[in-house]
């Protein structure tokens, strides 16, 4: 019979031949040359990945959560708000340098809370922290927010650098907790001893807000100037939401003081300027790094000038090692000026980062104890913290105002 397949247009004795081939192939022969063709155009595949440069060893990434607490709301936010940009400056130009840590590439992610400068909310606020698995925490700012807060870090294990100046937060006992600046006991100190040996005060009233921070710092100052020959003329107590002094100035008043010591912030602090100035008290305001700030002029209408004398942890930012050039940073990133801690807030952000990588993990327990071994040169000055979780080197900074300007006295 006649093959009429042979006749079809299009179709030739070659082509089944082909067909012809194939259909009685081996299927192992089949499977070979496919594999072939699969593995040639692999290889091609993986030759032009490996034309650009790290595209084929691209190393994992890991999203590293860092907390933050502090006063985002209410009196102190400005501090608050300063200290998260701070952190935030520092965690920035971590994720551009592209640390790799336990072979991978580390991205910093901030988890900023606010915690009102609380107590309470401070405990809510640290439980949450440590809940959602943060790696390392940056706060609390205000003492009487640091102390009860750093009870809930020790019990997870997890490193905790603060700004916290009442002397208490270092002597509990935790091995978890930094302060990264001077402590009350190091800038009441130097208050007392300017008050009672260069200004020649010798009768002393003081006031303080019942805060950890505003009542550690006037005890410090009042065991001070005791021990110096001075004497406390007038105690009297307030909080940190007062807006009312006068009848305490007035009672004070009556006793004739050199000067009066307040322990609290500025937002008190300032109006305590503004009202002795309305009742004629000649005394000289201290306080200490609460009250040695930029809005305390601001807050005080001015009466702050000639009148105020404050110390602070630290140097003044154009005085830090490196503060110039971070001062200019920050403005460029915030468009604002940097407050008092910023700086020590970038520096305890790099602080955690530095001991990561020195451990090579981002796991708390493992990195925890390159924290004390650290030795390096921050904006603020050498970062180093003694077997208490103390800076090494504190300094610290005493002012007077003049023309609405911050003037430095004397200082480390």
């Amino acid at each position: 019979m006649k093959n009429t397949n042979l006749r079809q247009p299009g179709c030739t004795a070659r082509a089944i031949g082909q067909v012809n081939f194939w259909k009685h192939q081996r299927p192992d022969r089949r499977i070979g040359r496919r594999l072939r063709r699969l593995l040639s155009t692999s290889f091609i595949a993986l030759a032009t990945l490996a034309s650009f440069p790290g595209a084929a060893m691209a190393q994992p990434v890991q999203n590293v959560a860092i907390g933050l607490a502090g006063p985002l709301t209410g009196s102190a936010a400005h501090w608050g708000k300063d200290n998260e940009n701070g952190a935030r400056l520092a965690l920035e130009e971590l994720n551009q340098r592209g640390l790799v840590i336990g072979g991978k590439k580390i991205t910093f992610v901030l988890d900023s809370q606010d915690d009102q400068a609380d107590p309470k909310q401070a405990m809510m606020v640290a439980n949450k922290l440590v809940d959602s698995g943060v790696k390392g925490m940056l706060g609390h700012f205000n003492s009487g927010a640091a102390i009860p807060a750093s009870a809930v870090y020790n019990r997870a294990g997890l490193p905790n650098i603060s700004t916290a100046t009442n002397p208490t937060f270092t002597k509990q006992g935790y091995p978890n907790v930094f302060r990264i600046v001077a402590s009350d006991e190091d800038v009441g100190v130097a208050l007392a001893h300017y008050v009672v040996k260069e200004m020649k005060a010798h009768k002393i009233a003081i006031i303080d807000d019942r805060t950890a921070y505003g009542q550690g710092a006037a005890e410090v100052f009042e065991r001070t100037v005791r021990a110096l020959g001075a004497s406390v003329v007038d105690q009297q107590y307030t909080s940190d939401k007062s807006v009312d002094f006068m009848a305490i100035l007035t009672a004070i008043k009556g006793k004739q003081p050199d000067a009066i010591f307040y322990g609290g912030m500025d937002a008190q602090g300032g109006l305590i300027a503004r009202q002795m100035k309305q009742l004629g008290i000649q005394a000289k305001l201290l306080g200490t790094d609460g009250l040695c700030t930029n809005e305390v002029v601001k807050i005080s209408a001015a009466s702050v000038n000639g009148m105020l004398y404050c110390t602070r942890g630290g140097k003044e930012v154009g005085s830090m090692p490196k503060g110039s050039a971070f001062e200019q940073r920050y403005k460029t990133r915030f468009g604002t000026e940097a407050l008092t801690y910023s700086p020590y807030f970038y520096d305890a952000m790099m602080t955690l980062a530095a001991a990561m990588q020195a451990a090579d993990s981002v796991e708390p327990k493992q990195y925890l104890g390159a924290i004390l071994q650290l030795k390096q040169e921050g904006v603020t000055g050498p970062i180093g913290f003694d077997d208490k979780g103390n800076l090494k080197e504190p300094a610290f900074t005493l002012s007077t105002y003049k023309d609405g300007k911050r003037v430095k006295v004397a200082g480390s």
